[in-house]
């Protein structure tokens, strides 16, 4: 896990650095393809995502060493031929991994968020779940099992087949010409993205489009038909928590409402979107009509309050750096505490953003959370021993956050005093 930490404190940047040139020619070709909260928000995902992942916060329910051991019945070579197998395999699996996030009920949970964004840009690519929280995708790399490819070549590899799929999560590259029989681009991936009914569930490939085309998935982008971008039901809100986790939420008050036992049992398995028809009458929800335009969620902020938001992102992903760049310093549970306090802060700041009535108490009160954890005398002996620099930090931030706050508190009060 330390090398990982070690990989995405050098891949983080770079995907920032992408995504801020992004934003800059899409200002200077006048075809922006993001806006503020938006951006944030998805940025926020990938930050909880990379903490699940740091952290080990997943239950391993079946495991690819052990599937290996069991199954394997070849024993290749260490060699590029081997290499190329197992990446193969490696696509392979995530196709159909993807595949079955898209089409039951249960599964679409933690795979929504990524889908959630009503742009399509490099940011959203890192809008990543923290709901899949089993680990049984090994399943699907059943064939490399089989095939005797070793554990460590699939930990070498998964990194990189997941960093490839950055890349076309874009607007401003059209079609590759051969290249779309080939690899999954940015207009393969825009049909993904798009909830326009003939796009819907299509290109589910990672790397290679081939499955798509073997398993009757792969739709074409077509000039008359421009991408809608985001999900039938849409999540209303910039927390990555609550979309994270506003599908399942939905399904249990399902089972809990409808008076079918067979339906509290099955409708977790059932196709995306399937509700008890009982339920569905009593409590409809809202989804989109893809006849009448498209309102894309908006909350009206301040430029103080754009600041404010920009200032807790900014502010947070440092603490997030330097999680990463002092990965071996954190005892376990520091490492668990730190990443405790990051999730908190990512999701009071976006439920701020969102224009909850709770939400200015809860920062209020996070951001004194915050300065009690690096001020206590146990958390301040650990830090100034091991880590000053981020007990600096982490000062000064929860300082000036909790400052910040009032100010634009006082100033959007003033303003509604003089009428905005």
């Amino acid at each position: 896990m330390e090398v990982y930490a070690k990989v995405l404190l050098w891949v983080v940047p770079l995907f920032l650095i992408l995504i801020l040139l992004e934003i800059v020619y899409g200002h200077y070709t006048g075809k922006q393809t993001y806006t503020f909260m938006d951006t944030l928000s998805s940025l926020s995902a990938g930050m909880t995502n990379i903490l699940k992942d740091i952290l080990g916060l997943v239950v391993v329910v079946i495991s690819y060493p052990y599937l290996v051991d069991t199954l394997s019945v070849v024993n290749l070579e260490n060699s590029f031929f081997l290499y190329l197998i197992a990446f193969v395999c490696l696509d392979f699996a995530t196709y159909w991994n993807h595949r079955l996030n898209h089409k039951i009920n249960f599964f679409w949970n933690q795979h929504v968020i990524h889908h959630s964004s009503e742009e399509f840009n490099l940011a959203c690519a890192l809008r990543q779940s923290v709901s899949d929280l089993l680990g049984f995708a090994a399943l699907f790399l059943i064939p490399a099992a089989i095939l005797g490819v070793p554990e460590e070549i699939i930990s070498i590899l998964a990194p990189l087949h997941l960093f490839g799929q950055f890349w076309y999560h874009t607007q401003h590259i059209g079609k590759l010409g051969i290249l779309e029989y080939i690899i999954v681009t940015p207009s393969q991936h825009r049909v993904h993205h798009a909830i326009n009914p003939i796009y819907i569930d299509k290109n589910l490939a990672a790397i290679f489009c081939v499955w798509d085309r073997l398993f009757g998935t792969f739709q074409e982008e077509l000039e008359e038909e421009p991408p809608v971008y985001g999900v039938l039901k849409p999540v209303r809100t910039w927390n990555p928590l609550i979309i994270n986790y506003q599908h399942l939420w939905g399904m249990i008050q399902d089972a809990w409402h409808t008076r079918s036992w067979k339906e509290k049992l099955t409708l977790w398995w059932k196709p995306t979107g399937y509700r008890p028809k009982d339920v569905a009458l009593k409590f409809p929800r809202k989804t989109i009509n893809m006849e009448s335009p498209l309102k894309k969620y908006h909350t009206e902020m301040s430029f103080y309050q754009k600041a404010w938001a920009l200032f807790q992102w900014l502010s947070i992903t440092i603490l997030l750096l330097f999680l990463l760049a002092q990965y071996e310093s954190f005892p376990t549970y520091q490492a668990l505490l730190l990443g405790g306090l990051i999730t908190v802060s990512i999701f009071g700041f976006t439920s701020l953003m969102d224009g909850h009535s709770w939400s200015y108490k809860f920062e209020k009160g996070r951001n004194f959370l915050g300065l009690l954890f690096f001020i206590l005398p146990y958390q301040s002996a650990f830090y100034l021993s091991y880590i000053p620099s981020l007990f600096y930090f982490g000062l000064i931030y929860f300082s000036l956050s909790i400052i910040g706050l009032e100010l634009i508190v006082q100033k959007d009060k003033t303003n509604s005093l003089h009428g905005g």
